[in-house]
């Protein structure tokens, strides 16, 4: 583990507590966050190298007056008909933002699907379970969790669906 990634770590957001009490394998990525961003998932993706369909971005949606989780592709879009299918709704939006980051206890940018205050139902898009790893926030801007998609999956007790948009 590089040094940044291990000062992350002694450090800890929630998700990455989660992750090492589980004894989950998985790497930390720091990059820096430009405060003037505000397409959180590109400028990490850009910022580690790595394929933005590798990288996923958490998102929070309301369906039927309750929240929910999102995880897709920073390279597209949610298709809010298919997530609010995949969770058995007939209508999701996308949640207010301060709502957001009172259920998650994260920021917007660095809101990280695993060690959200308060666990919603979560979807993941399926195109994750293509790679051996994939990406997602590890609780604050500038810090990426890569782990394996089924680990991502198990942890955040989630469902996989096509929810993405390219």
């Amino acid at each position: 583990m590089a040094k940044a990634a291990k000062r992350a770590a002694a450090a800890g957001t929630p998700a990455t507590r989660i992750l090492l009490a589980a004894g989950v394998p998985h790497t930390l990525h720091s990059y820096e966050h430009d405060p003037a961003a505000t397409n959180y998932g590109m400028e990490a993706a850009t910022g580690l190298g790595i394929d933005p369909e590798r990288v996923f971005k958490t998102l929070l949606v309301s369906a039927e007056g309750s929240l929910a989780v999102a995880v897709v592709p920073v390279s597209g879009s949610l298709d809010l008909k298919k997530c609010a299918a995949a969770l058995g709704a007939k209508r999701a939006v996308m949640a207010d933002p301060a709502d957001a980051e009172r259920r998650t206890g994260y920021v917007l940018g660095g809101i990280s699907p695993l060690g959200q205050r308060q666990p919603s139902p979560t979807v993941i898009d399926s195109s994750a379970l293509r790679f051996p790893t994939v990406l997602v926030s590890g609780g604050r801007r500038g810090l990426d969790i890569e782990l394996a998609p089924a680990d991502l999956v198990r942890l955040t007790r989630a469902r996989t669906a096509a929810i993405g948009t390219r």
